[in-house]
């Protein structure tokens, strides 16, 4: 086995490869060789599980090195006022928001749920609840997407059953096997099961129609329901680093994302562009920490 490079960068995902944060991780890593940004090697480091939060374990055990980041994610704001995990953003060094990704509601192939009307049915159905596999954490923007379907059909956000996964391949892989009726996981996550045949998608939680394989799956706008929500992804370095080293790393996202390499990740994976760094991106954390609260209350998940 080769060793790895003295002083390399490390890009953290807290998914396996090919889950979300893995995509994230892999792209801004080609985009920065692209861009040389740095003069050493990229490398991605995949360390998933318990719902990406060994990831930020993995951090903690560089803290002050400038050379290690990781894939920041809602998630650290859900879990801090969920009590799944004593750190949120304000732990580590937030260093920029890359874009954000929209949720997909999937179904099997041959499930009897053929359009965005026949899951809110079912979703109101008080017989018995809907099954739901979700990825990564309970409270994540995929699990308030949901809540705003109970919602719309007047049920009660906590009445589905959700099971959750670690990866979004993971609960789509729980779909095709017939264990969920229905996962609601970022869109780009379900492009090789549709491709696949596995699976169909009935609808997508963005403001508009994706483009490439999603662009025929309607929006939940279009169908009245008022549901518009993604997942952001972002970049965060170590506790305890220099101000100098998140300066130099805002400046290499800069030349990372205007990029041709990282433009086409953008189309290619449907993704929306939502760059902040500095003040703007704390300000934002903060809003978004009031934003899950109230979301996680409207679930009944805070006690």
């Amino acid at each position: 086995m080769m060793s790895e490079p003295l002083n390399a960068i490390e890009i953290v995902a807290g998914t396996p490869p090919g889950g979300g944060l893995d995509r994230t991780a892999r792209a801004l890593a080609k985009a920065l060789v692209g861009a040389r940004a740095f003069d050493t090697p990229v490398i991605v480091r995949n360390v998933p599980g318990d719902g990406a939060r060994r990831a930020w374990a993995y951090m903690d055990e560089h803290r002050g090195n400038p050379n290690v980041v990781s894939i920041s994610h809602p998630n650290l704001t859900s879990d801090r006022l969920l009590g799944l995990a004593s750190f949120d953003h304000s732990t580590y060094t937030p260093i920029a928001t890359l874009y954000t990704e929209y949720i997909a509601f999937a179904v099997e192939a041959a499930s009897p749920l053929k359009t965005p009307e026949d899951l809110l049915a079912r979703m109101g159905e008080r017989t018995r609840p809907v099954a739901v596999a979700l990825s990564t954490s309970l409270g994540n923007p995929n699990h308030v997407a949901l809540a705003r379907l109970a919602r719309h059909v007047g049920a009660d956000p906590r009445s589905p059953s959700v099971r959750v996964f670690d990866s979004a391949l993971d609960a789509v892989g729980d779909v095709i096997r017939g264990s969920a009726e229905v996962a609601a996981v970022t869109a780009p996550s379900t492009v090789a099961a549709l491709r696949a045949r596995d699976i169909r998608v009935l609808a997508v939680s963005a403001p508009a129609r994706l483009s490439g394989d999603l662009s025929a799956v309607p929006t939940w706008h279009e169908h009245g329901v008022a549901c518009v929500i993604g997942a952001w992804r972002g970049i965060s370095g170590a506790q305890g680093i220099e101000d100098s080293d998140r300066e130099r790393w805002e400046h290499a996202i800069r030349s990372a994302i205007a990029t041709r390499a990282w433009q086409d990740d953008l189309a290619s994976h449907g993704w929306a562009a939502c760059h902040l760094e500095g003040p703007a991106l704390r300000a934002f954390l903060e809003r978004e920490r009031a934003d899950t609260a109230a979301a996680l209350e409207e679930l009944g998940l805070l006690r």
